[in-house]
């Protein structure tokens, strides 16, 4: 495919010779394409894959038609969290400095005043997150008046982090707004609907097919005992060796488990999660970027906008929410031509559903989870080939004392304990062999059909929930919801059944104190449409047909009997 360079696009002198001066002589492809379109009084949506050059795509069109020195607040660009609009800002500081141009940055967590002043002083772009720009608008600080563009950065973060109210606050807030740019990396239902309310025919942009894969990163799986997820984790770490390392948990408690496991195992680990504050993010990032610390614990939502060069890997603990959720976990690897490699740790039951989920198009290398035995062989390798190289320690200190030590010992018996001082404390892992292959036996074994009831109300609550495919959920929202609004973990929630129009979610018994406690609050969102049943199998014989209790009453009858 022939190649094209910065200069073909007919790009302003001064953009050319800062893209020149930073090393960047020729597109990516959705840079390509965007420069290439007439895009000038269109809407535009564009998707891409995330590390594939989106900030560059929408500035340098941006910037090309924005005047020298222009003071008045004429380009908004939104993203879904404070580390990507910094970023953004940083890039568009960048370019702007050759245009005289300010830019201005409204992010939460960040100087309020300094943000205002920067507005007073005049900037021609601002960047921000949605709730706090929304907050300069209310205030008046930010004068919306000159904004003629708007670009939605990643937007099905910002829906999935539930900005749409914002968002459409401040879309419906720029009354003289001409055109708004989406970038996305996926295109859910909430992006079709929010683009149809907001956009004017816009024109279609796609760099990536729905599971399309990144050539440059590699994917894995690591099956691994459920039970012993961690375990495995230290396994699959000790054997592939990663430079620098981002692990994905679901919850705030497992990043802070998970970092807390790994240091005691010997591993220099920090974590990342949205109850940090900005200074404790900062510091994690800091120690993360420099190298100082390898691996990065994080969950979803604090990891999202995250661009640091170099990550060799991502590491998957457990099922993804969802196929939208592995895109854009996988992508903070394998960025902007590098390779990367995307490892999912997940027991063999997980696998299957992980396989439904992602679909044919992209290809996984299966593995069980390294033995001890082999990783401490391949650390031996290592070893040997450090040993053999090592040639800037022949010196003459060194020669004369191995000398004398070889005059008075066995030869092989001084390599041996050698050998032993410099491998014996080194760390190679746990047997999970057996119990894994055992696993296994179970996952393939073929099971009995259950009914529907058996299958989701043996031991266990059950709610049936309002909301279906129909509406755009699915069983990672659900789970989130669910877990959110009862203070619960996931592990107190079983098996999810999502239908059309509804959904049945199982409580396991765990989860019963605080159902009753904050089960109303469901109600209350609309989301309860059935109240509790209970179907427990009785531990004793007798008492009822089939040695089984039965069913109790649902929350809200059994609240009315409390009383």
């Amino acid at each position: 495919m022939e190649q094209n360079y910065f200069e073909e696009y007919s790009l302003r002198p001064e953009l050319l010779r800062a893209l020149a001066e930073k090393g960047f002589t020729t597109p990516t492809p959705v840079q390509d394409r965007v420069l290439s379109e007439d895009i000038a009084e269109r809407d535009i949506v564009v998707r891409a894959r995330t590390g594939s050059g989106k900030t560059l795509a929408f500035l340098l069109p941006l910037l090309q038609e924005t005047s020298r020195g222009d003071r008045s607040s004429n380009i908004l660009i939104l993203s879904p969290t404070r580390e990507l609009s910094q970023q953004i800002w940083k890039e568009a500081c960048w370019l702007g400095d050759y245009l005289d141009l300010s830019v201005a940055s409204l992010v939460g967590g960040m100087d309020m005043s300094q943000q205002i002043r920067s507005l007073r002083n005049g900037s021609a772009i601002v960047t921000g997150t949605p709730g706090r720009v929304l907050d300069h608008i209310r205030r008046g600080t930010l004068v919306t008046t000159d904004i003629h563009t708007v670009v939605l950065d990643e937007g099905d973060h910002m829906l999935d982090l539930g900005f749409r109210e914002e968002l459409e606050a401040i879309l419906e807030s720029l009354v003289n707004c001409q055109r708004t740019w989406l970038f996305s990396a996926t295109m859910p239902p909430e992006i079709h609907s929010l683009s149809k309310k907001f956009l004017k025919s816009p024109l279609f942009i796609s760099l990536s097919e729905e599971g399309e894969a990144n050539e440059d990163i590699t994917h894995e799986v690591y099956l691994v005992p459920f039970k012993h997820k961690e375990e495995g984790l230290v396994n699959v770490i000790l054997w592939e060796k990663p430079v620098r390392a981002i692990i994905f948990c679901h919850t705030r408690v497992e990043t802070v488990d998970l970092s807390r496991r790994l240091h005691d195992e010997g591993f220099q680990a920090v974590c990342l999660h949205g109850e940090m504050t900005q200074r404790e993010r900062n510091t994690a990032l800091s120690q993360f970027r420099s190298g100082r610390v390898p691996l990065l614990v994080a969950t979803n939502v604090a990891a999202r906008g995250l661009d640091i060069q170099g990550v060799s890997h991502v590491i998957q603990m457990g099922l993804p929410d969802n196929r939208e959720t592995f895109v854009h976990r996988s992508g903070r690897t394998g960025r902007a031509g590098h390779e990367g490699r995307d490892l999912l740790v997940l027991s063999p039951k997980e696998a299957s559903n992980f396989k439904r989920m992602v679909g044919p198009k992209i290809k996984f290398t299966w593995k069980n989870v390294p033995d001890p035995k082999d990783i401490r062989h391949k650390q031996r390798e290592a070893y040997e080939e450090k040993i053999l190289t090592a040639d800037h320690y022949e010196q003459e200190e060194y020669l004369e004392w191995a000398d004398a030590l070889l005059s008075n010992n066995d030869s092989q018996k001084l390599t041996a304990r050698l050998l032993g001082l410099l491998f014996a404390r080194k760390q190679s892992g746990y047997p999970l062999t057996t119990e894994l292959e055992r696993e296994i036996k179970d996952a393939n074994r073929p099971k009995r059909s259950r009914t529907p009831k058996e299958e989701l109300c043996s031991s266990a609550f059950v709610i049936r929930l309002e909301r279906g495919r129909s509406h755009g959920w699915d069983v990672g929202k659900i789970l989130r919801i669910i877990c959110s609004t009862l203070h619960i973990e996931k592990s107190g929630v079983g098996a999810i059944r999502l239908k059309d129009d509804h959904s049945l979610v199982e409580l396991l018994p765990t989860s019963e104190k605080e159902y009753r406690r904050y089960g109303n609050k469901l109600v209350e969102k609309g989301l309860l449409h059935e109240a509790l049943s209970e179907t427990r199998k009785s531990p004793r014989k007798g008492g009822g047909k089939g040695g089984e209790k039965k069913a109790n009453k649902g929350f809200r009858h059994r609240k009315k009997e409390k009383r």
